[in-house]
């Protein structure tokens, strides 16, 4: 059988919680302190495309605590604490049952994922140490104990657990391979442990399925509880039975998604012909509108023509009544200085002998033609030719 190893106590059964996830003890280097829970910025793997369904829906971070709602949407603490309305899906605005607006299941898929991409990363980046003895480099990864082992804690650990089949490989030949494909070899290789708390902490093994509890169980449990006997069932036979539930649910989910892709794209084009009509009212309105504008404009033009010639035939009316009543003043000047200059240097025989029947025909005419000015007709010719010269013989 051979000598025992160095440290047969270190290769105890372990939990998941203490293996080499980022996020377990085991994972954190000496001399450092837990600090508080928070949600990293994607990086690395979780930043591409291929795993960006990995990363909090609302925030689009990675999470420690993510929770899944009952619409089937993944959220951290963080955004459900901050969402508001409180008791609704910020995604889809689904109703939370839960009080408080915190769904109490737990994304346990995306968070081992999550947990699984930090060891892919871990192992690509280089420079891992081993998690027994803290003092060498990784040589080899144990998926059952999800620990990295240098060539002597290997060695030990070969021997410790020589009775039971765990899977270990070399890093290199990890570090090598894809992050799909250490995703799936971890899925094969992971270990189902007991739904009791006290024997999750122990490690234990379980083969057993309670369809009464629906949890799973080990051996101890399941003797223990015999009231249930009935109910228990291998658990790879459980396993593949719900693995059938969801495959023909993801196919009757995929009809229902095709039916619901129709209607959504009959809405969509239903959207579209209401966006087309509304175009075509639009454009028929501002046709309208300018045919209306230039209506007014061609109204405003002829009311402005017609302005224009009617204050131009004023003007020219003006004028001629301007012309005519500075005519007469004129007249009446030239008759005011004939009678100064006859006051002054004519003879009382001149005064006498004046033509008087002329000089009284002209005083009258310019009563008339002023009278005439006043009221808008025109002078009589006969008066206008018997002013115009007037005689002086």
């Amino acid at each position: 059988s051979g000598p025992a190893p160095r440290n047969a106590r270190s290769f105890l059964p372990t939990s998941p919680a203490s293996s080499s996830y980022p996020d377990g003890p085991a994972a954190k280097e000496p001399g450092t302190a837990p600090g508080p829970s928070r949600c990293p910025t994607p990086s690395g793997l979780l930043g591409e495309g291929d795993f960006q369904f990995l990363l909090c829906e609302g925030c689009k971070q990675e999470s420690l605590n993510l929770k899944l709602l009952t619409c089937l949407h993944t959220l951290c603490l963080g955004c459900l604490r901050e969402n508001k309305p409180i008791g609704q899906c910020p995604v889809c605005q689904t109703p939370i049952p839960q009080p408080d607006g915190i769904p109490d299941v737990d994304n346990v898929l995306f968070s081992s994922l999550q947990a699984r991409l930090r060891i892919y990363r871990r192992i690509s980046s280089g420079g891992l140490s081993c998690c027994r003895c803290r003092r060498e480099a990784a040589a080899m990864w144990c998926s059952e104990c999800e620990e990295f082992l240098c060539p002597g804690c290997f060695e030990d650990h070969q021997w410790f657990f020589k009775k039971r089949s765990h899977e270990a490989r070399k890093v290199e030949e990890l570090r090598a391979e894809s992050a799909h494909r250490f995703l799936e070899g971890t899925k094969k290789s992971c270990s189902l442990f007991c739904s009791s708390p006290r024997h999750t902490e122990q490690g234990h093994v379980t083969s057993i399925f309670c369809r009464k509890c629906e949890k799973p169980l080990c051996c101890s449990c399941a003797l223990l509880d015999a009231q249930h006997s009935s109910f228990y069932c291998d658990i790879r036979t459980e396993i593949q039975r719900q693995q059938d539930e969801l495959a023909e649910l993801g196919q009757e989910l995929a009809q229902q998604r095709g039916g619901f892709e129709a209607s959504r794209a009959a809405l969509q084009e239903k959207a579209a012909q209401l966006e087309a009509a509304g175009h075509g009212v639009r454009e028929l309105v501002r046709q309208r509108v300018e045919q209306l504008v230039r209506l007014i404009r061609r109204e405003e033009e002829e009311l402005l023509a017609t302005v224009g010639r009617k204050q131009e035939k004023g003007h020219k009316e003006l004028e001629k009544e301007l012309w005519r009543v500075e005519a007469v003043l004129r007249r009446m000047e030239a008759g005011e200085r004939l009678v100064e200059k006859m006051g002054l240097y004519a003879t009382e025989q001149e005064a006498i002998t004046w033509q008087a029947s002329n000089v009284t025909v002209w005083g009258t005419s310019f009563l008339v033609t002023f009278t005439q000015i006043l009221t808008g007709y025109p002078p009589n010719p006969l008066w206008r030719s018997s002013f115009s010269k007037p005689s002086l013989d």
